[in-house]
């Protein structure tokens, strides 16, 4: 073996290793979700079923959670997003020597594990709520989407400022210069020029917020979640039902993925189409132009 395909072997071996490391455990929960054996085991294969997807649904505690879950998941992006963009904005307004102190305290809550973020949040609104007479607060789901809130937005925020550097303010200033207000320039200018962002920040946010489990678990009370519950059995005994959840959820996650992509793609060769008119349009505007009366 030369010099130079001994390199390219090794390589491979390793490419192989980490893959067959990433992905080995969900190839065993595929076969296990579709394996008639009442445990999961890939070895021997007694045979193919369906039967673990279809008592998914009729598993109330499992069902429960996972509708807590979408619930924190929605309230998290709605309160994230908004978040880390006005601390995304306000990150470029603030002075140079102050940014970098701005910039530890934002991000400070990603570097707190979520256990002490989970604690805290309870001890906090316990006693606001009961100092204040608003008891009817203190509610697990609430306290989860404000306790997974506290660092998620800071992740929301990381995108936005990655994604305001790229940002032209010759655009801005020239719009408030025509007579644009603040409010249109944000809205017609800074927010189009946002869009991946925010659409990269509520992904982020809402996958961030389904698995989490750390805060959730502390933060949720007596109410559950689909991380919770998921917790709660595997220390019993998993099943096959779980990895039969664990696939379609999966499952889920890769439609949506090659749904945005295809989105994406389509939205970049209408844009490409619309720029071959527009450059053909000015072209045969200049060959006019260039004619003879």
């Amino acid at each position: 073996m030369n010099a130079v395909a001994l390199p390219r072997a090794l390589l491979a071996l390793y490419l192989a290793a980490f893959f067959l490391f990433l992905f080995g455990p969900l190839l065993v929960m595929a076969v296990t979700a579709f394996n008639i054996s009442a445990y999961p085991q890939v070895l021997p294969f007694a045979g193919f079923t369906l039967h673990w997807f279809a008592d998914l649904p009729r598993d109330d505690d499992l069902m429960l959670g996972l509708g807590n879950s979408l619930r924190i998941g929605a309230m998290v992006v709605v309160l994230s997003v908004p978040l880390g963009l006005a601390g995304a904005l306000l990150m470029h307004q603030v002075h140079a020597r102050a940014r970098a102190l701005y910039y530890l305290v934002t991000v400070s809550p990603v570097l707190t594990p979520g256990i002490i973020i989970g604690i805290a949040t309870v001890i906090f609104w316990r006693d606001l709520t009961g100092m204040t007479h608003t008891r009817f607060l203190y509610d697990g789901i609430l306290l989860t989407v404000l306790g997974q809130s506290s660092f998620i937005a800071a992740y929301c925020m990381l995108i936005f400022t990655a994604r305001l550097q790229r940002f032209d303010p010759a655009l801005a200033e020239a719009a408030l210069d025509l007579g644009a207000s603040r409010t249109q320039v944000f809205a017609h200018i800074l927010l189009p020029f946002l869009r991946p962002a925010v659409l990269s920040a509520a992904a982020l946010a809402f996958l961030s917020s389904f698995e989490n489990y750390n805060t959730t678990t502390f933060s949720i009370l007596a109410d559950k979640t689909l991380t919770t519950v998921l917790a709660g059995r595997v220390r019993q005994g998993t099943t096959p039902a779980l990895s039969a959840l664990a696939v379609a959820i999966v499952a889920v996650s890769v439609l949506g993925a090659v749904a945005y992509e295809v989105l994406r793609r389509h939205e970049e060769g209408r844009r490409a189409a619309a720029q071959r008119v527009a450059r053909e349009a000015e072209r045969q505007e200049m060959q006019s132009a260039a004619q003879p009366a």
